[in-house]
Parts: C-alpha cells; sequence; structure tokens
C-alpha cells in the first residue's frame, strides 16, 4: 500500500496535485457552470485522454505522433456506429426506402446494412471495438515503422499520412461513413436519453471517473521500470538496445496504450456532443492535439490536463469575444507559451510556484533543487511521481545498470 501511495500517487504532493484537479473537475465546474458550460468543459476533457496518450508516447517514449487524431476518431465512430444503429429501429425509420438502416444509407441508395456495421448492434461489442480497434491499427504501424527503426521526423510524417487518408476515407465513402458530416443524430444509448442536461451531467462524471483511471494508470506505467526505460531509449535509444533490450516492442506498446487512450476520449466525445465528424480525424486536430500536451508541459500527465483546458478555454472564449480575430490570438498564445515556458504550465509551476510552497519547510540546498536549479529539466512538478529529467551521467539511467532497474 506504500509503495502505490509513493509510485502512483506520488506522495503527499502527488496526491495533493491530483486532489486540486479532482476538485475542479467534479465539484467547482459543476457549481459554478450551466449545463450548456460544463458540458463544453465535459467536451474539453475528451481531448484531454489524447494529452495523456501524448505525454506517454512523445514526453517520455520520444514518439512524436501527429496522427492522434486518427485514434479518437476511430474510437468516436466505434461508438456513434452504435449509436446511429440504436436510432435507426425499422419503427423509426419506416418512411425510408429502406427501414431498418441509418438515413444517410438510405440517402445514397444503400440497400443493405453493411458487413462491417452489423456487429455494432451490440453494446458489449462496441465496448470491446472502442479501443481494440485503434490498438490494432496502432499496432501494425508501430511493428511497420518501429521494427525497421524508421522515427522522430519521419514517424511523424507517417502519421499524419494516415491522419490524411482516413479523413479522405471516411469523406469519399459516404454512403457507409456518413461523409463529410459525419454521424449525426445521435439520440439514446440502450433507450436512455442522452440529448437532456441531465443526461449529459452524469455523462460529464463518468467522462471525468475515466480521464482519471487514464491519468492514475499513466502515472503507474511511468513509476514502473517500463517509465525508466522510456526515458532512456528516449536519450539514448542505441545504448538501451545494446543493453539487450528490445526498443521497438516498448515502442509499439506505449504507442499502443496512447492510441487506447485516444479512442476512449473519442467515444466519450461522441456521448458528449452526439455526433461524431471526419473533422476530428485529420492532420489539424491532430496538431492541435499535440499542443494540448506541450502547452501543459509534455512531461507532465496533470499538465497535459491543464493544458487541454487552457487552450479549449482560451478557444472559446476568443471565438466568442473576438471572432473576426480569435485565430491570430490563439496563434500568439502558442507562440508566448511556447516561448516564455518551454516546459509548458508544468515548468512554470516548478519554476515559480513549487518553490514558494517547500520554501517554510526545506532549506537552501533542498529549495534549489525542488525549483530546478539541481536538475537540468524538473519541469513536470505538477506530476512529482516521476523524474523525466535526463541525467548528468546517461549510464546511470541505462537499463543494464541495477540502480536504473
Amino acid at each position: 500500500m506504500k509503495t502505490l501511495y509513493k509510485n502512483v500517487l506520488g506522495g503527499r504532493e502527488g496526491l495533493v496535485g491530483i486532489a486540486v484537479l479532482a476538485a475542479l473537475i467534479f465539484v467547482l465546474f459543476p457549481l459554478l457552470l450551466d449545463s450548456f458550460r460544463l458540458n463544453l468543459v465535459g467536451k474539453y476533457l475528451t481531448y484531454a485522454f489524447v494529452a495523456l496518450g501524448l505525454v506517454l508516447c512523445w514526453g517520455y517514449g520520444g514518439i512524436l505522433s501527429l496522427g492522434q487524431g486518427v485514434f479518437f476518431g476511430l474510437g468516436g465512430y466505434c461508438m456513434a456506429m452504435f449509436l446511429k444503429l440504436e436510432a435507426s429501429s425499422v419503427e423509426a425509420t419506416k418512411i425510408q426506402s429502406t427501414p431498418g438502416i441509418p438515413d444517410f444509407m438510405d440517402w445514397n441508395q444503400v440497400t443493405a446494412l453493411p458487413w462491417f456495421w452489423a456487429p455494432f448492434k451490440s453494446f458489449v461489442f462496441t465496448l470491446f471495438a472502442v479501443p481494440i480497434v485503434p490498438a490494432l491499427l496502432a499496432l501494425v504501424l508501430g511493428v511497420a515503422m518501429f521494427k525497421r527503426r524508421v522515427g522522430d521526423t519521419y514517424f511523424a510524417i507517417v502519421t499524419q499520412a494516415v491522419a490524411l487518408i482516413l479523413s479522405v476515407l471516411i469523406i469519399g465513402q459516404q454512403g457507409y461513413t456518413g461523409g463529410v458530416n459525419g454521424i449525426t443524430d445521435l439520440r439514446t444509448l440502450l433507450g436512455w436519453d442522452i440529448r437532456g442536461d441531465s443526461a449529459r451531467v452524469v455523462l460529464y462524471f463518468v467522462n471525468g471517473a475515466l480521464l482519471f483511471a487514464c491519468l492514475l494508470f499513466g502515472r503507474f506505467l511511468l513509476s514502473s521500470k517500463l517509465g525508466k526505460l522510456l526515458m532512456a531509449m528516449r536519450d539514448k535509444e542505441e545504448r538501451v538496445r545494446f543493453s539487450g533490450y528490445d526498443v521497438s516492442s516498448f515502442k509499439v506498446f506505449v504507442f499502443c496504450v496512447a492510441a487506447v487512450f485516444s479512442a476512449i476520449g473519442g467515444a466519450m466525445f461522441t456521448l458528449q456532443v452526439g455526433f461524431m465528424s471526419p473533422s476530428f480525424v485529420g492532420i489539424v486536430p491532430s496538431i492541435e492535439m499535440v499542443i494540448f500536451a506541450a502547452v501543459g508541459g509534455r512531461l507532465s500527465l496533470l499538465g497535459a490536463v491543464y493544458g487541454t483546458l487552457l487552450v479549449n478555454f482560451g478557444k472559446s472564449y476568443f471565438s466568442e469575444s473576438f471572432p473576426q480575430l480569435w485565430l491570430f490570438l490563439m496563434g500568439g498564445l502558442f507562440i508566448a507559451v511556447v516561448m516564455a515556458f518551454p516546459n509548458g504550465l508544468a515548468g512554470l509551476y516548478a519554476q515559480y510556484v513549487k518553490p514558494r510552497l517547500v520554501k517554510p519547510r526545506l532549506g537552501p540546498g533542498a529549495q534549489a533543487a525542488a525549483a530546478g536549479k539541481g536538475s537540468p529539466a524538473a519541469g513536470p512538478a505538477l506530476d512529482p511521481v516521476v523524474t523525466p529529467a535526463a541525467p548528468a551521467n546517461p549510464a546511470k539511467s541505462a537499463p543494464g545498470n541495477t540502480e536504473a532497474a
């Protein structure tokens, strides 16, 4: 129990950080915001699943994926297919030429339900398909790339290409996917109307609970030997490989975990918002998701959640208050954050906030270490359970060393 408290929760400081975020999501937002705004925050939190995955695969694994929107969209489309089939009963679609199929299929002269749609009549199958379908795609892509030692910029370009291909495919196959409009008019989940305010509040809390489950699982991974291996691979990949570890397998694993996180967020997005479209699959949304992680701090899981909320709150505020200038204002926000705070919100916390909190209890040496002066990259202090800094002597972080293991 003590090990769980120290490694997963991060000890006292980590527990405080989790408690603050939990109070914000589960207490403060529901009390202060109306149902519309609360549902909007719920939508923002679905993006935070993607940011968490990016912290794992990009911040710690050194795998920059510019196509996470693919997995977000696949999870969302899996859930949307089930909801659309439930809303397309024979009675509800009796005015169509072919009752019992989604309306966009009938409009496009599709006369029978496609074979790959049929399994999504089962809710149990859908629950399994949401994480498994994106994970399988990530597995295929990861094995094809990492086993051939393709990485860095080339991998990022390939993931961008996959995002573009999938979005074009979805738009082109309008009769089977809904095309550019996506899958809309989603009404019920197992007979429960998801369009009402009360249902959206319930889904908001379910969304928040799943987000915290993913966050804690991510902290567990980073506190384990796998976390040390990921940091070692990011800093000295060849040394890890020469130590006898199969680097490609670890990369494939963490990439699949990030894909599953994204897919869960996509499924919850569909439930919260009530539709799914290819506009969330392509290159632009995928790059925006990377920005969420960068603003929060790509080495901090908690920072990724805060970064997602900050960027999306900024988008909503600027678009409502300055409809003609909001894109320029958002661009200025991104540039300012990258230039002034390269480690994101987590680095800002480590540099300015944490030293003030620990000053009454620590001596001058400990204060300097807490402020990041004793470590070259103490940025993710929002996530104290991990130590993401590259050590002064990389050999000590090599998996072959007993200290690192």
